[in-house]
């Protein structure tokens, strides 16, 4: 049997106590680099979805337009948020998940500035000047590890584009 004092000078098993104490610090970094990722990859695809809903709705007819007011429903309307939602004017699968879970929040609105009254906007038909349109979507922010407890978060995107008119 060996003595105490030759015990405490023992390193062989040194590496496997220092990992030990290591270990869920590693693995706690590990699941967070992970959700940070994910979370970031939402938010790039939810901004790019607005941005090509934005890029949409402003090229269409100055005539859908005319009023200068928030679009609520009628084809455009619908037609930006399928883009949006999936990449496609029809069909197509959600980018993100959580999209019809009753939380999301979608708006098109427009309003006009009556500082540009000339070149495209002069014959537009709207009174007010040129057309702008915003696209806000805001959804909540699934977790790839639904018990770290991110079920709060919500991706929120808001793109502006001027109506051409095309």
């Amino acid at each position: 049997m060996k003595s105490v004092s030759a015990m405490i000078g023992c390193t062989k098993a040194a590496a496997a106590a220092e990992m030990a104490l290591v270990a869920p610090l590693l693995i706690a970094l590990l699941f967070a680099s992970f959700e940070l990722g994910n979370y970031f990859w939402s938010e790039h695809m939810l901004v790019e979805g607005v941005r090509d809903g934005a890029r949409y709705a402003a090229r269409q007819s100055f005539s859908n337009y005319s009023s200068c007011s928030d679009i609520s429903s009628g084809t455009v309307w619908d037609s930006t948020k399928a883009l949006v939602r999936t990449g496609e004017l029809s069909g197509g699968t959600d980018r993100l998940p959580n999209w019809d879970d009753g939380t999301t929040s979608f708006t098109v609105g427009v309003s006009c500035t009556s500082t540009v009254t000339t070149g495209i906007y002069s014959g537009s038909g709207t009174s007010s000047g040129a057309p702008i349109v915003t696209v806000t979507a805001s959804l909540p922010y699934r977790s790839l590890f639904g018990f770290i407890g991110f079920s709060t978060l919500r991706l929120n995107a808001t793109e502006q584009s001027a109506v051409a008119g095309i």
